[in-house]
């Protein structure tokens, strides 16, 4: 008998190219998520995530829109008897917990997410950041050493709590370089400059979180059909219009995220999605949390 769990949809980062090919091969439903997000989008995007290469899908404006059509899929294609305690989703993987929470059509949370792409990339080439991964150091020391650093050298705060020990600094260049050489010195095991083009999840995105939400205020929510934990606030939500503008300018919640599923009962964690980072995050959040692939999870 399955133990109570939860699904969790990983954000950007985690796609590869040739994504999704296993379930558009082995399920109708799959092929139906994806033709549903092509005809939303008007762009062929089984063939972005099957055909196009790694370069290619890493922007911005790529990357969201193929993650969300396969979480998606792969939670279409992932048989259940009876319905998780909760979903959320790491970034830009909230809008397929959404979805999947039937809070928006797929179609619409397609709209929603080619949106959201775009004007992320229009914000980083108008005014170019970079993200930094810290390893080793507690939350607090971060926090405060982004803020010394903000006081005098541009803007750096952080952006993803992504589990204890690892969060991930966003900002202006300058900011990040000498937060991550200040952060060195108070402690920091490791520092990985990360392969992105913006300050995603920090006041940088003031522009785009605007916009976002005049998009998103034109959008139909509906109540979850199943709890929704959100990034701003690791809680169950349902204000979603809202928390998805300041989403873009707040940083993700993960640890808490995870820990407040946790506390609803879950003790197991299905990852709907290319690859397992979530699942390697969640085992250092909760040692005692079993996680496991869709792929996997289907074949219990």
């Amino acid at each position: 008998m399955h133990k109570p769990y939860a699904v969790v949809f990983p954000g950007q980062g985690s796609q590869k190219p040739g994504m999704g090919r296993e379930v558009l091969d082995t399920s109708a439903q799959a092929r139906r998520v994806f033709e549903e997000v092509s005809e939303a989008v008007g762009r062929d995007i089984a063939e972005l995530c099957i055909c196009a290469d790694d370069e290619t899908l890493r922007r911005t404006d790529n990357a969201q829109i193929a993650l969300y059509a396969t979480c998606v899929a792969t939670y279409r294609a992932t048989a259940v008897t009876r319905p998780p305690l909760a979903l959320a989703g790491h970034s830009v993987g909230e809008y397929a917990a959404l979805a999947c929470a039937s809070v928006f059509s797929v179609a619409e949370g397609a709209q929603l997410v080619e949106r959201r792409g775009h004007l992320m990339a229009e914000a980083a080439s108008q005014r170019p950041g970079t993200m930094a991964a810290i390893l080793g150091l507690d939350d607090e020391t971060t926090e405060a050493t982004c803020a010394h650093v903000s006081a005098g050298n541009g803007v750096v705060v952080v952006a993803n709590y992504n589990s204890p020990g690892q969060t991930v600094v966003s900002g202006d260049v300058n900011a990040v370089l000498s937060a991550m050489e200040l952060l060195k010195q108070r402690g920091a095991k490791r520092f990985i400059q990360l392969n992105v083009s913006g300050a995603f999840h920090s006041p940088l995105m003031e522009d785009a979180a605007r916009k976002m939400g005049e998009a998103l205020s034109a959008a139909s929510f509906n109540p979850p059909l199943i709890p929704v934990v959100s990034n701003v606030t690791a809680n169950v939500e349902d204000g979603w219009a809202n928390l998805l503008e300041q989403q873009l300018r707040l940083p993700v919640r993960w640890t808490q995220s995870v820990r407040r599923m946790g506390e609803l009962g879950a003790v197991t964690f299905v990852e709907c999605g290319p690859g397992e980072v979530l699942s390697g995050l969640i085992r250092r959040i909760d040692p005692e949390a079993v996680t496991v692939s869709a792929k996997d999870y289907r074949r219990q």
